[in-house]
């Protein structure tokens, strides 16, 4: 599990600016350095590759490289708020960690200012014959990162922004928290029943800001609680909502700092996936919500909606070796059901008279009623009865009320 600190730097690499600041400040250390290696060129490559052959090469780069990054910064931007308007506005800050975009905006914004950077140095006579070589040198180097990115930037603009990209995004952000959830059901803490609650002597931790319990460090957090002699119960979870000064949890026994255990606690504006599994659910349900709003009117990125969600969940099974790695934090287990109501319900009242999408929901509970974690089978069961109470009710074709009876018999 991630420090908090190492958190935050794994967040600022996933920054766009961040990275075209990365391949920026590459750039200009490659001219800096580039007299450093003088004495290391031979007499015969000096007229060979000199000014007067690097020049024109520098002012190409820097016209051109200024050019296509305004190109691609529109089209990323385009790109972007399609997914954010066709999909859900929540879309947009995960196409926003796209590693092939940063690292192409990055390489084309560091070959600019490296063209240019050596390009004022030369006229202003900084460099010499020797160093031209070194800057030819590492021109064919940028050359060949620009070729390389371009050729990837080509090939990821074909799907950048589309449904089927957006889905495998979310997708691929929802998962290693599921799966964390199956390795270590409450992040390592000890699992306690649902409705406990706290002893009576217990101090409530409040927290810090208001916003979204975002991440949790959890080994710093024990360790504070062990050197107190201290226990919290955790009451909110990654992906809770809170206002300043509301309840982080309830501490008892020993004497703990509440600044330090609150400071174990990252707190945000949005919601983030890192220890949240619920949130990609949630993001998954939205993006089939408004396929099924009257405005876009597209059933089938519903029913695809459901089937991901299907695959998604179906791969679950909770491990048999899992231990509570910190005796004193204590955090209830989250109920399967939830997992369920955040991906299905609202799909299922909005799409309940619609006969292809009910199919599919009553489809994916077969599915998910077959699954190795029990908790999660019984949740199917029951929201198949609640996809079959909504349908009942919308369905008002005698036809597809006949219909919904033999699919509901088939389901069984």
């Amino acid at each position: 599990m991630l420090s908090r600190p190492i958190l935050m730097l794994k967040r600022l690499s996933q920054k766009l600016g961040v990275r075209v600041l990365a391949g920026s400040v590459l750039a200009l250390i490659a001219v800096a350095v580039a007299p450093l290696f003088d004495t290391l060129i031979p007499d015969s490559w000096k007229d060979r590759f000199g000014a007067e052959a690097l020049l024109p090469i520098l002012n190409i780069l820097a016209t051109s490289m200024l050019t296509v990054t305004t190109f691609s910064l529109s089209v990323m931007v385009n790109a972007f708020r399609g997914a954010a308007s066709q999909a859900t506005p929540r879309a947009y800050r995960l196409h926003l960690s796209d590693s092939t975009t940063q690292t192409t905006l990055a390489t084309f914004t560091g070959a600019f200012l490296f063209s240019l950077t050596a390009l004022v140095l030369f006229r202003a006579e900084f460099f010499s014959e020797a160093t031209s070589v070194v800057i030819f040198g590492l021109t064919v180097l940028w050359i060949a990162a620009i070729i390389l990115a371009i050729l990837r930037w080509i090939d990821h603009l074909s799907r950048l922004g589309s449904m089927d990209n957006t889905l495998e995004r979310v997708q691929a952000g929802a998962m290693p928290p599921l799966r964390n959830l199956m390795e270590r059901p409450v992040l390592g803490a000890t699992a306690v029943p649902a409705g406990t609650t706290p002893p009576d002597h217990a101090r409530a931790l409040p927290a810090p800001a208001g916003g979204h319990v975002q991440y949790i460090d959890m080994s710093r957090l024990e360790e504070c609680l062990d050197k107190a002699q201290a226990v919290l119960l955790i009451t909110a979870t990654p992906g809770t909502h809170l206002i300043d000064g509301a309840t982080l949890g309830w501490v008892s026994g020993g004497n703990a700092d509440p600044e330090q255990l609150a400071g174990c606690f990252t707190i945000g504006a949005q919601r983030t996936m890192e220890q949240d599994a619920r949130y990609g659910l949630t993001v998954m349900n939205e993006i089939g919500l408004r396929a099924l709003s009257p405005g876009i009117n597209d059933p089938g990125t519903a029913i695809e909606v459901v089937r991901r969600l299907t695959r998604m969940l179906a791969s679950l099974s909770p491990s048999r070796t899992a231990v509570a790695e910190f005796p004193h934090v204590q955090m209830v287990t989250l109920d399967p059901s939830d997992l369920l109501q955040d991906g299905f319900d609202s799909l299922i009242r909005a799409g309940a008279s619609q006969p292809e999408l009910v199919a599919s929901v009553l489809e994916a509970m077969v599915v998910l009623r077959g699954s190795g974690w029990p908790a999660l089978a019984e949740a199917a069961a029951r929201t198949r009865e609640y996809m079959l109470a909504h349908a009942d009710a919308a369905l008002t074709v005698e036809a597809d009320r006949h219909w919904l009876q033999r699919k509901a018999a088939d389901s069984a």
